[in-house]
């Protein structure tokens, strides 16, 4: 293979300069790259050695070459100045942020990023990125629910005491019910899994009517008596109690914490309360269950 002649003349101190930029770890990946093409092309390397050397094509040697020669070193420094800093001002923010906490004028529920920048002239990135930083989710729908009970602040820190200091040798149960169950059985037989495929079910079904299911759990264990019934009656409430009184050695005092439901309130309950004068009732306040 015959010699070239050094196709780029460099200086003792440029080609100190670029030697430690090809041998550099850190610099990125692209300065390295232009550090090792001018070097070989000094070192008197083909067009077509340092295309099969770098893994790179003709027209980016003459490039890198082109610009060495007009610039020396500093001409090999990137010309794309990238793009320009995204400046949203802090009046532009509150704007947004305020216009946020409004309902949308087309009647929609909540805004969306490309609603709410068509809104306020900005593009969808920067509506994201603006609820990003300020942690806010259109999106996102909570419901709360406030008491008007008078009485909230005794009957509250009346359970958080029965919680935080039950009283001694006494049992503390929570009941509640859920009504209108529906009872539901299928038509079609239930098809098994099998491999590749999931536990089938038919799609028509017939209706038993509904059930009510009451539940107590039993704080101190954990664990949830539970039975159901055909309808739900001041009857059927205490039925169940009288499930949890049986349920609980006669000798021992028995604390309920329920909802304040009319079926809770009727004067077959207060009959059995009077019966029974080791239960007594803790009632959570209106809207608080």
């Amino acid at each position: 293979m015959g010699r070239y002649e050094a196709v780029v003349e460099l200086t003792t101190e440029e080609r100190e300069e670029l030697t430690r930029w090809s041998k550099s770890r850190t610099l990125p990946a692209g300065d390295v790259f232009k550090a090792t093409l001018i070097l070989a092309l000094a070192d008197g390397k083909s067009y077509s050695r340092i295309e099969e050397e770098l893994n790179t094509s003709r027209p980016t040697v003459a490039r890198w070459k082109a610009r060495f020669e007009q610039g020396r070193i500093p001409g090999l420094e990137g010309r794309h100045k990238g793009s320009r800093p995204r400046k949203v001002t802090p009046a532009v923010q509150a704007r947004l942020l305020k216009k946020t906490q409004q309902k949308p004028g087309d009647g929609s529920t909540h805004w969306s990023c490309r609603k709410m920048a068509a809104a306020v002239g900005l593009s969808p990135a920067t509506v994201q990125r603006i609820w990003t930083k300020t942690k806010l989710k259109p999106h996102r729908l909570d419901r709360y629910m406030a008491s008007n009970d008078p009485a909230f602040e005794q009957k509250a820190a009346d359970i958080i005491a029965l919680y935080m200091d039950p009283p001694q040798h006494a049992a503390v149960s929570c009941v509640d019910e859920k009504t209108a169950i529906q009872a539901l059985d299928r038509l079609d037989p239930v098809l098994p899994l099998s491999p590749g495929r999931a536990e089938r079910h038919g799609f028509e079904y017939y209706r038993h009517g509904t059930l009510s299911l009451y539940a107590a759990l039993d704080v101190q264990t954990g664990i949830v008596h539970g039975k159901t019934a055909a309808r739900h009656t001041s009857a059927d409430f205490i039925g169940f109690l009288t499930e949890v009184v049986n349920r609980t050695p006669a000798d021992q005092d028995i604390h309920i914490v329920l909802d304040n439901l009319s079926a809770h309130k009727t004067s077959a309950v207060a009959d059995f309360l009077k019966e029974n004068p080791h239960v007594r009732f803790h009632f959570t306040p209106t809207y608080s269950s």
